[in-house]
């Protein structure tokens, strides 16, 4: 470390180092934390260059968000139909379309700015569990929009997809009867495709991002901004990727290798779409000498189950609420068990998608017996999403070291329809466990799973702390945690997950410069004003970036 040294005055520096909670200043060279401290502690290392822009401000260490898809990047190119309002990239908030009649009239009003009337119209996050009558999108409310376009539209939850009758029949779904392909009592195609296995056709025809394929540079720079715009400095892009392939790498390297890039990106090897053990273990050699100072490998992610809101969960006895019907997996806990075995004796992390608790249950045991198998220590194999998981299955996480990232930002947007359609009151009330699972000693963070909720830690934390839904009603108030818990969560705890927390996650002397800078003190806002603390901007290996 030979630079010049920038010393970053701030009205409080919250470090998250327990040594040394709180500072006014911090020392930056070549990227790194030199000093922490007051003003003279941190210039007694020599000459230094004062920058006093965030004297009002507060500073926290770069959020840092433990799951989420690079895929949200690329569908900023496409439409947006979701159920929350939610900002774009360019700063703007797009509106809350919460009925089938209002994604078709948005549709409408929409389809006739497209050019060429052969481009397939592609929308996303539409998400009929917000809806008064939360049924699914058929072809036929698609058809209103258009015969002659194929159109297809995604659900928010990522594993189901609405298709009109011409992408039906563009992708040949007349004789497709797989699971997840469904039909009326008639046995005639209704439009609606669960899971990834059904939907696979229609994202081929219809172009859209959500399996994958060569990125464009703006899907990088789309992700990296709404990322930055919500303090975030380091984020997982959560297995969906084709890094393996060399125009996707080529795309991804490059848009990260710019100096103007705001985020570090650690991505998930892609288990989701390449389905054998030794595909997954060649791509993972391809890319080991790889990547650059903002993009990284760890680890590689499955997907077992489906989506709770979306009826495609796996769960344990009495099954979904009212109906006994389950979900569809993804992966079967024979094949995942294998898969499992695999990948930990190679000696890589493993992140795995379980919705619910058969799902998690399934991974827990498929992790147990490699353990059996081939014992190692720090693997931080973890669970994303978790939202079911009990004690019992924390306890025996805790004992074989298994880690999780829980998705409170669900009690928000979806705890109400959980309540009520999917899962029942008692359950509901112990979806996403945190205070158990800090309790039980499980290491976790949070996240937004983005393209599925915006991305936004401090939401995150505001959701983990408060438990409330969006008609205000508290799901498990005892799981509730306090606000330092919750930072602790979006900064250390994260990256402990990614494998980073020697790097990131706190002020500390040696980890990288990464901040965030707030325009409020989220430890004195009081933990119901959380989500509304300003990010006024990022500092990223001792550069500001600015919106």
């Amino acid at each position: 470390m030979t630079g010049n040294i920038t010393i970053f005055a701030a009205k409080k520096i919250i470090t998250m180092n327990p040594a040394q909670p709180e500072v006014t200043h911090v020392a930056v060279r070549d990227g790194y934390i030199l000093e922490a401290g007051d003003l003279d502690e941190c210039a007694s290392w020599g000459a230094y260059t004062l920058d006093d822009r965030y004297a009002d401000a507060v500073l926290l260490p770069g959020l840092v968000e433990s799951h989420a898809h690079q895929s949200e990047g690329a569908m900023w190119t496409y439409h947006y139909v979701g159920a929350i309002a939610r900002y774009g990239p360019d700063g703007k908030l797009r509106p809350a379309l919460r009925s089938v009649a209002a994604v078709v009239e948005d549709l409408k009003a929409f389809e006739p700015t497209m050019s060429d009337p052969q481009e397939p119209l592609f929308a996303w996050n539409a998400d009929p569990s917000f809806y008064a009558t939360p049924a699914p999108i058929t072809r036929q409310d698609l058809d209103q929009v258009s015969t002659t376009r194929p159109i297809l539209v995604t659900n928010a939850s990522g594993h189901i997809a609405y298709a009109n009758t011409k992408l039906l029949a563009l992708a040949g779904y007349a004789d497709n009867h797989a699971a997840g392909v469904m039909r009326d009592a008639n046995g005639e195609l209704t439009g609606e495709l669960q899971e990834l296995a059904a939907m696979a056709p229609a994202m081929a025809v219809a172009g859209g991002a959500m399996l994958g394929g060569h990125p464009l540079p703006i899907y990088f720079a789309n992700f990296g901004r709404v990322a930055a715009l919500r303090g975030v400095t380091t984020v997982n892009d959560g297995g969906l990727g084709a890094y393996y392939d060399p125009a996707f790498y080529a795309v991804a390297a490059a848009a990260t290798a710019a100096p103007e890039f705001p985020v570090r990106i650690v991505a998930h090897h892609n288990g989701i779409t390449v389905t054998k053990a030794e595909d997954i273990l060649a791509h993972v050699a391809g890319l080991a000498d790889k990547g650059n100072d903002k993009l990284r490998f760890q680890g590689v992610k499955f997907v077992l189950d489906g989506s709770i809101q979306g009826f495609t969960a796996r769960l344990r006895a009495p099954y979904y609420y009212k109906t006994g019907d389950n979900g569809l997996w993804n992966r079967a806990p024979e094949e995942i068990a294998g898969l499992i075995g695999a990948i930990h004796a190679a000696g890589l992390q493993i992140a795995c998608h379980c919705n619910g608790d058969q799902a998690a249950e399934a991974f827990v045991d498929a992790v147990a017996a490699a353990q059996a198998a081939r014992p190692r220590f720090d693997h931080r194999h973890f669970i994303v999403h978790g939202q079911m998981l009990d004690e019992a299955l924390l306890r025996r996480m805790a004992a074989l070291g298994i880690c999780t990232t829980l998705f409170p930002n669900h009690l928000y947007y979806w705890g109400d329809f959980h309540y009520s359609q999917t899962v029942g009151p008692a359950r509901s009330q112990g979806l996403s466990p945190l205070a158990t699972a800090l309790r039980l000693g499980v290491p976790v963070g949070v996240h937004s799973d983005t393209p599925v909720s915006p991305i936004d830690p401090l939401f995150s934390a505001w959701c983990a702390v408060n438990r409330v839904t969006s008609s205000g009603r508290v799901l498990g108030a005892n799981e509730r945690i306090s606000v330092s818990d919750a930072l602790r969560l979006v900064t250390l705890g994260a990256a402990y997950l990614l494998h980073m927390d020697k790097e990131i996650g706190s002020i500390e002397v040696g980890k990288r410069a990464d901040f965030a800078v707030l325009g409020a003190d989220p430890l004195t806002v009081g933990g119901e004003h959380l989500k509304d603390v300003p990010v006024l901007g990022t500092v990223l290996g001792g550069q500001p970036v600015t919106f």
